[in-house]
């Protein structure tokens, strides 16, 4: 059978495919064939939604007592033909379709069909099939259109898996040479010669590496489209914590971002003509501590972008979690010193205060609410017994689900500090973090696609009320979603450990960990997918982000209503 042969399609109501090369495709976009060409090569017959099974379904193999998936191999298509250029040039609307030349008889020539060629397709159309299609722009919908954006995530998912042992690679370096905030010079040049080699798929990545700070880098990669593109950005974290290593998993961040990015990449080069899309990858330090995106928002590394995307360790999958703002204080008591034996009424104990202050805080939790959270370690606490401490120092945390109960918790929080230094007769300074942590801003137009697509791979995601009745930590992508619409979803690593545990680092560089990050990667991928070529998805993400933002500032800076003449001040309520 030669490659331009007429062949009936029995998954498709049309009846007939349309041939590219080898390969054969349905006008409804449902079904496509791969047969013998003339010359003697050829692949098995395949048929589906798509070509290839990397975006498929993973089988789920469940623990005891576990719902979600459990696999270890969801792995790429093998042998699938690139589908990529031939699929988004051939799949075109059903009323191109009635546009072409008759079939006559038995066996017809389908020409391609190019604009200007018999009428020409409509210029959303010819965008569309182009590969051109922006999200606010509006082609006209069917299964063709669809089918289009499904083959580029198929494509997306293959590049995954095409680049699992150097992502993988990549993962296990970063965790093996543990290194805390804004010194995480290994991780760094890491990744900047990740996206800087050679080996890689596709056109190189142009690396900025120490991108406004010492450990931070940019990687971007855009198209030659002469339209202002639309930018995405993927981040990467790579700090670990003190006697810990990687307990909190950034070493699987730095990856899913690595590889999102590198699937979104040749999903789009895969294209007959180029997409107006920049890929731009952040490396971000420091999030354990200090706030490494926030100095880079200052900084203006996050100008310009249209969409932010990352995904986060834990014990289970979720487009969203409800990360709080947090607020980091030092205080230092300062006393007197003196002998403790001799004459101790001389001193003015500093120990006191600290002791004191602890216990404040202890008392205070009774009136907080059930959503606050205070943490904190004396950091110094004397130098011998017989010496009453003339300095302490204490670290602690505060925690509240919005940046307006934080301001409410911090002001108590800092009465008992200032209380303890009266009562002892101390001298008290209290400093602020310089970076405050905000809480994440949910986009539900972004969470929802986020789900929809990683179902589509076997992602098991926890419940609403799960998400609405849990407590998180805090993380400065809080600050992020302030500034761009972004996404931040958390997902499960193969193993039941905590975070912030010697089991969870070594679940972190463990190879079953590799399937779940690997998963997630692609979930991001065919988001981002998502974003740029379904009509009106990116208008409502931005629409999330404005409303939830405005949403925020009012309860953070309400109106004061003006006080009516005659009022007075300090009335307290009864009980």
């Amino acid at each position: 059978m030669g490659s331009s042969e007429f062949i009936p399609c029995f998954a498709c109501v049309h009846g007939f495919c349309f041939p590219y090369g080898t390969i054969f495709i349905s006008a409804c976009g449902i079904s496509a064939f791969t047969l013998r060409h003339p010359a003697g090569e050829g692949l098995s017959e395949r048929r589906g939604t798509a070509p290839g099974t990397g975006c498929g379904r993973a089988p789920e193999t469940p623990q005891a007592g576990r719902g979600r998936a459990r696999h270890a191999g969801a792995g790429s298509s093998g042998g699938a033909p690139p589908v990529g250029q031939a699929v988004i040039s051939n799949y075109i609307s059903h009323r191109a379709w009635r546009r072409r030349e008759a079939i006559k008889g038995g066996t017809a020539q389908v020409s391609r069909w190019r604009a200007g060629a018999g009428g020409g397709l409509g210029w959303a159309e010819q965008r569309c099939s182009r590969g051109l299609m922006k999200p606010q722009e509006s082609p006209e919908s069917g299964p063709a259109t669809a089918a289009a954006l499904e083959a580029l995530k198929q494509r997306a998912c293959e590049s995954v898996d095409l680049n699992a042992a150097r992502l993988g690679a990549l993962s296990r370096d970063i965790w093996s040479r543990p290194e805390l905030a804004y010194a995480e010079h290994q991780a760094h040049d890491a990744l900047t010669r990740f996206f800087s080699g050679g080996d890689l798929p596709g056109a190189a990545w142009a690396v900025q590496p120490r991108y406004k700070l010492g450990t931070a880098f940019r990687a971007d990669w855009g198209t030659a489209a002469p339209q202002d593109p639309l930018r995405l950005a993927f981040l990467c974290e790579y700090d670990a914590l003190p006697g810990l290593g990687h307990a909190c998993g950034h070493n699987l961040i730095a990856e899913v971002g690595a590889a999102a990015a590198l699937a979104l990449k040749a999903a789009l080069e895969s294209l007959a003509e180029p997409a107006a899309v920049q890929i731009t990858v952040l490396g971000t330090p420091a999030e354990e501590q200090g706030g490494g995106k926030i100095d880079l928002i200052k900084a203006g590394a996050f100008d310009g972008l249209d969409v932010v995307f990352m995904a986060h360790p834990s014990q289970e999958n979720a487009a969203y979690l409800p990360d709080v703002a947090e607020h980091d204080v030092t205080v230092k008591y300062y006393g007197k010193a003196s002998h403790a034996a001799a004459y101790p009424w001389e001193g003015v104990n500093a120990l006191d205060a600290a002791v004191l202050a602890y216990n404040n805080l202890s008392v205070l939790r009774q009136q907080m609410k059930p959503t606050w959270r205070v943490h904190g370690v004396i950091k110094n606490g004397g130098v011998k017994p017989n010496i009453i401490p003339s300095y302490t120092e204490l670290e602690f945390y505060l925690r509240a689900p919005s940046r307006k109960e934080l301001s409410v918790l911090t002001e108590k929080v800092e009465n008992c500090f200032k209380s303890a230094a009266v009562a002892t007769g101390c001298k008290v300074e209290i400093k602020g973090g310089e970076n405050d942590y905000y809480n994440v801003l949910p986009n539900k137009s972004l969470q929802k696609i986020y789900k929809e697509n990683g179902e589509k791979l076997g992602i098991d995601f926890i419940s609403e009320d799960a998400i609405l009745n849990g407590l998180s930590g805090s993380t400065d992508f809080g600050n992020v979603t302030f500034v761009v619409p972004g996404i931040h979803p958390y997902f499960y690593i193969g193993s039941d450990a905590l975070n912030h545990t010697e089991q969870y680092t070594e679940a972190a560089g463990s190879q079953t960990a590799q399937f779940y990050a690997l998963r997630t990667a692609k979930a991001l991928a065919m988001t981002a997918l998502d974003v740029i070529f379904k009509p009106g998805l990116l208008e409502e993400v931005r629409e999330d982000f404005r409303e939830v933002k405005l949403k925020e500032e009012e309860q953070t800076n309400p109106v004061k209503p003006k006080k009516e003449s005659g009022v007075g001040e300090g009335a307290c309520a009864s009980h």
